[in-house]
């Protein structure tokens, strides 16, 4: 019979990351896709209806933040990447639909 004997948990492996995946590229394309969205509505989308468009459109930008994070696989970062992304899309979409605003008040 063995008196004093310790059992230890080992710690867990980590393995590196030999070549890790750029993620700021798929910030930029959530940019990307909201100006082109921003365009899209600002032209297509009779004017009372622009701001309940642009609000579908930041939504379907944030769905979109978040699949293309979780596509990248890497869990470092991740709720700093999807904020970016988010916040990005938020300001683009703004700056756009400012612009057609201003456009719809200046007689023309």
């Amino acid at each position: 019979m063995r008196i004093g004997v310790v059992v230890r948990e080992n710690e867990p492996v980590a393995t590196p990351e030999l070549a890790p995946r750029r993620t700021f590229g798929g910030v930029i394309a959530v940019w990307v896709i909201a100006a082109l969205l921003g365009v899209a509505i600002g032209i297509f989308v009779p004017e009372p209806w622009r701001a309940a468009w642009l609000t579908v459109g930041l939504g379907g930008c944030v769905v979109l933040a978040f699949a293309i994070q979780l596509w990248f696989g890497r869990s470092q970062g991740f709720t700093e990447r999807v904020a970016a992304s988010t916040l990005g899309a938020l300001l683009t979409m703004g700056v756009i639909s400012l612009g057609f605003g201003l456009a719809a008040v200046v007689p023309g």
